[in-house]
């Protein structure tokens, strides 16, 4: 295994509508299938919003797509943070976020690869996930993030479990 991370670039578009159409059919078959499946979650708009912004990473296995994310970093990169309920963020100050982690299933521990990624570059991070969404539950706290609270997304009304990781 060979894996890299680089930022996402638009001749990775094909890739990366297989890859998310390949996640939201894993989310389904696994219980979750509201989360992303329900409405075509991320749309094209958004990936290559995701590209332009410089917020899109893609996983490479030997120079092939396998995985990706969005990776913010900041003093409060990700608005939908600022009202948290049923709990309270642990660390005030700037925190990275990764959102849309997603993966083609070729290869194992992309998830675990690309979340030490992002450790590496902040060292307080924060990630949501609709409660359906067993397996990033498993993987965000085996990468030592703590669920926090509830945050909701403007995309639907369901609520999402916040995690942090110090």
């Amino acid at each position: 295994m060979s894996l890299s991370i680089r930022k996402a670039q638009r001749a990775d578009l094909p890739a990366l509508t297989e890859l998310y159409a390949r996640a939201r059919a894993f989310m389904a078959d696994h219980g979750n299938p509201r989360q992303w499946a329900a409405n075509g979650w991320p749309p094209a708009e958004i990936l290559r919003e995701d590209i332009d912004t410089g917020r899109g990473y893609v996983c490479v296995d030997g120079g092939r797509v396998c995985g990706a994310f969005v990776f913010l970093a900041g003093d409060e990169p990700e608005p939908g943070y600022a009202r948290i309920e049923q709990g309270a963020w642990q660390h005030p100050g700037p925190y990275g976020v990764i959102h849309r982690l997603a993966s083609d299933g070729s290869v194992r521990g992309i998830g675990t690869f690309c979340v030490g990624w992002c450790a590496e570059r902040s060292p307080r991070l924060r990630a949501d996930t609709h409660p359906d969404n067993i397996p990033m539950q498993r993987l965000l706290e085996k990468c030592g993030f703590v669920r926090r609270g509830i945050i909701r997304v403007p995309q639907d009304d369901d609520p999402r479990f916040a995690y942090e990781k110090e």
